[in-house]
Parts: structure tokens; sequence; C-alpha cells
């Protein structure tokens, strides 16, 4: 059977019109006359455009316009479509609730992790000691010495061997008995874990 092409060149031919003729009378640019000649496809505009054009040549022509339509529907490829049966979704970002658990889940064990991570460093370090008197090389009057300062709650204090009471709050004070002989002060904090922190200021005693 022959091809749409074929049909519209012999009747084309068969009545004598060139490509510019025929341009003249159905208003189709001759190259895309040509181009349906030949079969040339990609030369030409969408299928609806080139089922228009098989009309209006059958009608110049003198062509029987169903068969026309029926041939080039024959012979018309089918459109090739670019179908990904994996859609690259990278480039979109969707916030799902199994995102928001996912970054909940991972924020909780962060924190968990965090506080574990200082509560050892903290068990494993010197605790921290502060110690408002005596000043260093502080004169002392009397027999007796105020020793006062901070620590952490869950400490031990001594203050020249002898233990001293905690408050909660790690504020410790102690009335030191002192004499002329006492020339320094040491506090000393221990933790738990056995680390030990110690401050010694020097005194005179009058």
């Amino acid at each position: 059977m022959n091809t749409i092409g074929q049909i519209i060149k012999s009747a084309r031919v068969k009545k004598k019109l060139s490509f510019k003729k025929l341009e003249e009378i159905t208003k189709i640019k001759a190259s895309f006359i040509k181009s349906i000649e030949e079969g040339k496809w990609n030369s030409l505009p969408t299928f609806t455009t080139v089922l228009g054009f098989v009309k209006s040549l059958s009608t110049a022509l003198a062509i029987d316009q169903n068969m026309a339509v029926a041939v080039l529907k024959r012979d018309y490829p089918p459109k090739k479509l670019n179908i990904n049966p994996k859609p690259d979704a990278s480039r979109r970002f969707f916030w799902s609730p199994k995102l928001t658990f996912a970054i909940g889940t991972f924020a909780v064990i962060l924190g968990v992790l965090g506080y574990i991570g200082f509560q050892y460093a903290k068990f494993i370090s010197p605790p921290d000691l502060a110690v408002e008197s005596p000043k260093e090389n502080q004169i002392v009057e009397g027999n007796s010495v105020l020793v006062f300062g901070s620590t952490d709650p869950d400490v031990k204090i001594t203050v020249n061997n002898q233990p001293v009471l905690v408050n909660d709050d790690g504020k410790f004070s102690v009335e030191l008995g002192v004499t002329r002989e006492t020339t320094e002060i040491a506090i000393i904090a221990s933790s738990r874990s056995g680390k030990e922190r110690t401050i010694s200021r020097k005194i005179t005693v009058q």
C-alpha cells in the first residue's frame, strides 16, 4: 500500500501542481508539503497540525479524506516517550512525619550522649574549688581564722586535714583554730572519683 506521502505526491503530479502552487492553494508551506511527501516527520509540527495539513491537501488534490487520514495514522510514527522508571527525586525536598520522627529521635539520642559525656568528663575531672577566705598572705589576729568558699555539692572538703561540711549549694565555711606556728591553710576538694583540687593560702598569725 502506498504511503500518505506517495498518495499526495501522485495526486499533485497528476494535477501538475508545483510545491509553490499547492502552497498558494492550501496556505501550507511548501517545505511542509515536501516533508509530508518524503515522510520526514521530524521536520513537521505536531500530529494534530499534520492531520490538518493532510485534510487540506486531500481537499485540494481531490483525495478521499477518510482514506488519507487512515493512511496518515498508519504511517505516522508513534511518539517516543522518555519514561524514567526511577524518577530522580533527589532535587525535591518533602517534610514528612517520618522525617520529623527521625530528627526528633536523633536530637534525643544526641542530647543523651551529650549529657552522658558531660557527666563522665565531670566525673573524671578534679572538682571546682573557690576559696574566698583567707586571702593569700593574710594577717590573722587571734587564735582562729574563718575559711569559706564554694565547690560542687557532692564534694568532700578538708581544711588542714579537718573535714568540713558542704551545703547543698556547694558552699562551705569553718572557723579554724590557728597558732603562731600555722603558716599555711590547705583546702582540699575530693570528688567521688578520687580526683582532688587543692588551694593553699599562706597566712601570718600575730
